[in-house]
């Protein structure tokens, strides 16, 4: 019976999960899944490695109707179906680790009580990603369960780029720049490593754009400083989130609109972005399809926020060696890409279109003064070898 390793990546509505084989300090992945649409259409798929279908079942609402509900679900469903694997631990992703936590940890009644205390932090996912970790401990509390935080990579962040210009006192409380998607920049940065190590090891800004987006600069494989701040909210626009903004709009909100704090927060969160942009949708693809000026507005904004930004944190690694495009939108749209580099053509930055265009891991040109790249991140791989690593360690 081989070891595993379970890998889960929770939201709001819809669960990612992973299984993998342990191959001494490696992993090769069993099969992997979803269950997506909790609430609405709930549907659980999984497929082995070569793509094939193993399960590919609809729900009906009332059946699914909370992420427990989907969890329970997927647990049958994997218990029945794991053909002589052998599960020695379950590494879960947790968006916000706070000042607790620098480092993937165990998990214990005491670790989940803390790691609840920061969900006003990051509404829209920390509750999610601890909803599997209650459920699994209840149905298998013998098995070690590990929390692997998106905001780790970013804890060694110089003191500069840890701070925003209030009170000591604010700071000491934990009022700071975290920064998340650090285990896709985790993964990102390693693989790039792996393609061009001196490179990687130079001034690096990555790019992970997706629903949700955030760009972070490295320098010798460190994070110095990202977009994403004190919550997922801040930095770039996203599909349904405002990005950056003047605190005093939220003032306005307030005062002048007597809108209440969890209203703005539903504004902020929910009805903002690419969709508050666009009045259309949240998914690039669908504003791609469109022929409203709105779309167009929105995917414009979209590209210069990106380009700004990119800019900004080459300032923070004294210039640019290396720009790395990755999720959804950044490894699958060409388009984005291409517009994001067309805004830095003064920085010399410049895109081989076939490259790019066919999605190549080398997207610029020979004249171009840094290297352009497109690597597909894995950020259930990464909390797989995190959590193998800490098992190892115990």
């Amino acid at each position: 019976m081989s070891e595993s390793i379970l890998v889960i990546n929770a939201g709001s509505s819809s669960i990612k999960f992973k299984l993998y084989r342990v191959e001494g300090a490696d992993l090769a992945v069993l099969l992997s899944g979803h269950f997506s649409g909790i609430g609405s259409r709930p549907h659980l798929s999984a497929k082995d490695p070569e793509g094939a279908q193993l399960v590919d079942r609809a729900y009906g609402a009332d059946e699914v109707r909370t992420a427990s509900d989907a969890q329970n679900l997927a647990a049958d469903w994997l218990r029945d179906n794991l053909h002589g694997a052998r599960i020695i631990g379950i590494g879960h992703r947790v968006v916000h680790g706070g000042l607790a936590y620098s480092h993937p940890v165990r998990v214990d009644a005491e670790v989940l009580r803390t790691l609840e205390s920061f969900i006003p932090l990051a509404p829209l996912h920390q509750l999610g990603n601890l909803d599997p970790i209650r459920v699994l401990m209840e149905r298998r509390p013998d098995l070690p369960q590990v929390a692997c935080f998106d905001t780790a990579f970013h804890r060694g962040h110089p003191d500069i780029s840890d701070r925003f210009a209030v009170p000591e006192a604010l700071y000491e409380e934990g009022v700071r720049r975290y920064g998340f998607h650090g285990l896709s920049y985790e993964y990102v940065s390693g693989a790039l490593a792996g393609l061009v190590p001196d490179i990687a090891a130079g001034r690096l800004v990555i790019c992970h754009l997706g629903s949700g987006a955030s760009c972070c600069a490295l320098k010798d494989g460190q994070s110095i400083e990202t977009t994403m701040s004190f919550t997922a909210l801040d930095g770039l626009p996203m599909g349904t989130r405002c990005g950056a903004l003047d605190p005093g709009v939220i003032l306005h909100l307030i005062e002048q609109r007597g809108m209440s704090a969890h209203d703005v927060g539903s504004l902020l969160y929910k009805e903002s972005g690419l969709l508050g942009l666009s009045g259309i949708s949240n998914d690039m693809r669908e504003l791609h399809e469109s022929s409203d000026p709105r779309a167009a507005l929105a995917i414009r904004f979209f590209c210069r926020k990106v380009a700004q930004s990119i800019a900004a944190l080459a300032v923070s690694v004294g210039g640019l060696d290396g720009l790395v495009f990755t999720a959804g939108i950044g490894e699958n749209d060409p388009e984005i890409r291409r517009r994001v580099v067309d805004e830095l053509g003064w920085m010399g930055l410049a895109i081989d279109t076939p490259a790019n265009e066919n999605g190549a891991p080398l997207i610029s040109t020979d004249e171009s003064r840094a290297a352009i790249f497109v690597i597909a991140t894995d950020e259930e791989r990464m909390i797989g070898l995190h959590t193998l690593r800490l098992l190892n360690a115990s």
